[in-house]
């Protein structure tokens, strides 16, 4: 008998190994956003695969910075430069990105102010989501610095949503975003916003995964997303988590050069 049960106890955990896949989201939207958004993708992603995936969702960058960076999720949502450091720390490999939109990050001003050019904005406050999110924040402020030689007292105010409403408040005289996420306000925010600098356009936000994940899996998820392209319900979903257009990603086309940008000088590690 004692040597069955020690049979059971070493055969079952194996039975349930890999069945359920943790799945991390940048926050750059509210926890019930993001939840609304990407859960019923995951749901579908069951469905077609066969397995399982949680939502992790963050309430900070600095939580899911953490999280990505210690390898604490299977498939991560993150931005062009966490790829960068998600592969160099943990191997983070990405398999999906959009293949129509590029990521442009922006700089936007009360429409009634004195505020048109970049340089009216010398020695003024800049809302930015966090200190590392890529295009709005860490790519713009190694712009503005290095090559239009603006200085401004940056500060950080946890999403792109929080950023766009310091401005319309006038707690900020301007913020750092991108174009898709100002395309998803209010429109009595939007209304409010003009747009008057912008980046240079950049691969998009991948859905990467760990090593750890089998490619047998890896390619399951891919081929389950890509396969949403084809049915109107599926165009839904991946609109609502805004890669309406997936394609396979790769590393070095995408990604790699970032490494060149010289942008680790402006990343901020949280204490």
């Amino acid at each position: 008998m004692r040597k069955l049960l020690c049979i059971s106890l070493i055969v079952l955990p194996l039975s349930l190994q890999a069945t359920e896949y943790r799945f991390g989201v940048v926050p750059q939207y509210t926890v019930s956003k993001i939840f609304s958004s990407w859960q019923p993708l995951l749901e579908t992603l069951e469905k077609e695969t066969g397995h399982t995936f949680k939502l992790n969702v963050y309430k900070s960058f600095k939580d899911f910075e953490a999280a990505y960076q210690a390898g604490e999720v299977d498939f991560v949502y993150f931005n062009p430069y966490h790829q960068v450091i998600g592969r160099k720390l943990q191997g983070y490999m990405p398999i999906i990105h959009d293949g129509k939109r590029k990521l442009t990050g922006i700089i936007v001003v009360r429409k009634d102010s004195q505020f048109r050019r970049i340089s009216d904005l010398n020695n003024a406050t800049i809302a930015f989501p966090a200190p590392n999110a890529f295009a709005a924040s860490l790519y713009m402020r190694a712009l503005l610095v290095e090559k239009e030689r603006v200085n401004i007292t940056p500060t950080y105010v946890h999403s792109h949503t929080n950023a766009y409403r310091h401005v319309v408040t006038g707690k900020a005289a301007a913020a750092g975003g991108v174009l898709r996420t100002l395309k998803k306000q209010p429109k009595e925010i939007r209304d409010e916003l003009i747009v008057i600098y912008q980046t240079p356009a950049n691969s998009p936000h991948p859905i990467a995964a760990h090593p750890r994940v089998s490619k047998q899996v890896r390619e399951a998820v891919t081929d389950a997303i890509l396969l949403l392209k084809e049915s109107a319900s599926g165009q839904e979903l991946l609109q609502a988590i805004q890669i309406s257009s997936p394609i396979r990603a790769d590393y070095k086309r995408d990604y790699q050069a970032l490494e060149y940008l010289g942008l680790e000088k402006y990343y901020i590690e949280y204490e």
